[in-house]
């Protein structure tokens, strides 16, 4: 070989040495740092729908009001986009208005929506209840009127989000954000879905159905709230998923606390994904709300997928005897949401009641209408919106010990569950609660900076004739020298029927 020949040749190797160390720079670049991360993130156009002051220059009223009834479009989005994140604060007088109030979110203008769901319920807190939240999917907080939804929800065509207050009689204020990006979306993403169900009590010889979904998609998530009927321990059912029609179990959980991650029985717990926002106890009407997140383990399928929970627990007689040890004869209140995603369009396996269905019945007695003719010594009428029918009684104690009484009405002879509806406020003081004459609630401090009327529970169930009975208030010794007390009204919720109990031979 000449000396050109082996200089052509070496000049050529060079090159080539040059373009692949290139190329592997290029590679390197592209594939080993992490495309997605917070710092390098996917571009797109980050946009926004809210309730701001459309005379944003100048005025400051960023909220809306609904009338009872009335449902507003809070956005109209133009895809291919996601929704990344979603606020929403709320304010309400109805007893149970997370409740009464409804979110539906429409992709691609369909008619049905694919998410629909009272709004409580759809962040994780059944009940009609406002407590805060702390989850990755979900989080609530300021006494949970906060509300914030972190689920991608991807759409090609178009996104409607809508808001429904179902009252009858009360209005609500809403603040929001619809946080999302315009972006492509690949074909094959499936959509978030969303659905509410209950069944109030579930029924016997039968699973409480959480989902029956058809398509190609996965699950990832279920809100699961129980108002308990009967004292003990309500959830010895098993979690069971069935993929694509098997009919046996395909997944088999061991009890209602270890499908949500927790053991022997709930407690109040936030976790990432999973968790218990609300337990009252194995009580008469006690409440129980739990979340579990399928992040990390979502369950795939590709023709349908069927989900339900035993409802079985201790069953008792109205003198507190042992029906059974585990049944599912207990006539708890069931209700719902699963979160899945799946591609096209989804079955409705659900058909939303009437707001006044979704909660427990109730009788709620005005107080101040109550004791409109005569008030007692230290009692005021105390308007303000805040109440159910904008006024309610303040009582202001002249000393310790001083006592304030309200009468009320039993239409009809039966076991109750009584709240009386207070306002914590920062100038409230300490007081026990006795009704007709026992002790059921000491030392309750009712400060709080939380300025909305709340319930407070007088004990468990009880037997109560017809006729008039009564709720006092005692005023206890309050160290910060705070001393009033704000009354809304009296609740009345009936307890279910028991089992009528043999005769004994």
């Amino acid at each position: 070989m000449t000396f050109q020949m082996k200089r052509l040749y070496f000049m050529c190797l060079m090159v080539v040495c040059i373009v692949l160390i290139g190329f592997a720079l290029k590679k390197e670049e592209l594939t080993d740092y992490p495309v997605g991360s917070m710092e390098y993130p996917e571009r797109a156009v980050t946009l926004r729908a809210s309730s701001y002051d459309l005379n944003w220059e100048n005025g400051n009223d960023d909220s809306r009001v609904f009338e009872p009834g009335q449902t507003l479009t809070l956005a109209e989005l133009e895809g291919p986009g996601r929704i990344t994140h979603i606020w929403f604060t709320i304010t309400g007088i109805e007893r149970g208005y997370p409740r009464s109030t409804m979110i539906r979110i429409y992709w691609d203008g369909q008619d049905e929506p694919a998410v629909e769901s009272p709004l409580g319920d759809f962040f994780a807190v059944g009940h009609g209840m406002s407590v805060n939240v702390n989850s990755s999917r979900v989080a609530t907080s300021s006494f949970g009127r906060a509300y914030n939804c972190y689920w991608m929800m991807p759409f090609r065509k178009s996104a409607r989000v809508t808001v429904t207050n179902e009252s009858k009689d009360h209005k609500i204020r809403l603040y929001w954000y619809v946080d999302w990006e315009k972006r492509s979306v690949p074909s094959d993403v499936p959509y978030f879905h969303a659905q509410y169900r209950q069944e109030n009590p579930p029924p016997q010889g039968q699973d409480y159905l959480l989902a029956d979904i058809e398509g190609r998609g996965h699950y990832v998530g279920t809100v699961l709230s129980v108002r308990m009927s009967q004292p003990g321990w309500f959830g010895e059912g098993d979690d069971r998923f069935y993929v694509d029609g098997a009919e046996t179990p395909t997944i088999h959980g061991t009890g209602s606390e270890d499908y949500f991650n927790d053991a022997w029985t709930f407690r109040t717990v936030n976790r990432p994904n999973y968790g218990v926002s609300i337990w009252e106890g194995m009580n008469i009407g006690g409440r129980m709300t739990a979340y579990r997140w399928h992040v990390s383990d979502p369950v795939f399928f590709d023709k349908s997928l069927k989900v339900t929970i035993e409802h079985k627990g201790n069953t008792f007689y109205e003198d507190m005897t042992v029906v059974g040890g585990y049944t599912d004869r207990r006539p708890d209140f069931y209700s719902s949401v699963a979160f899945w995603y799946q591609q096209g369009k989804a079955k409705r396996f659900s058909k939303i009641p009437p707001a006044e269905e979704r909660m427990v019945p109730y009788t709620l007695i005005q107080v101040d209408e109550t004791l409109a003719d005569a008030l007692p010594e230290n009692v005021v009428i105390h308007e303000s919106p805040m109440f159910t029918n904008k006024k309610g009684l303040l009582f202001t104690p002249a000393k310790e010990s001083d006592a304030f009484e309200i009468p009320f009405e039993v239409a009809e002879e039966g076991n109750y569950l009584v709240f009386v509806r207070l306002w914590p406020l920062i100038d409230a003081g300490t007081f026990d609660f006795y009704l007709d004459g026992q002790l059921l609630v000491r030392s309750e401090d009712l400060y709080a900076d939380q300025h909305f009327v709340t319930d407070l529970k007088l004990g468990h169930m009880h037997k109560l004739t017809k006729g008039i009975h009564t709720v006092k208030a005692v005023n206890q010794y309050s160290k910060r020298g705070t001393h009033n007390l704000v009354v809304d009204a009296i609740v009345l919720e009936p307890v279910g029927q028991f089992e009528e109990k043999p005769a004994q031979p």
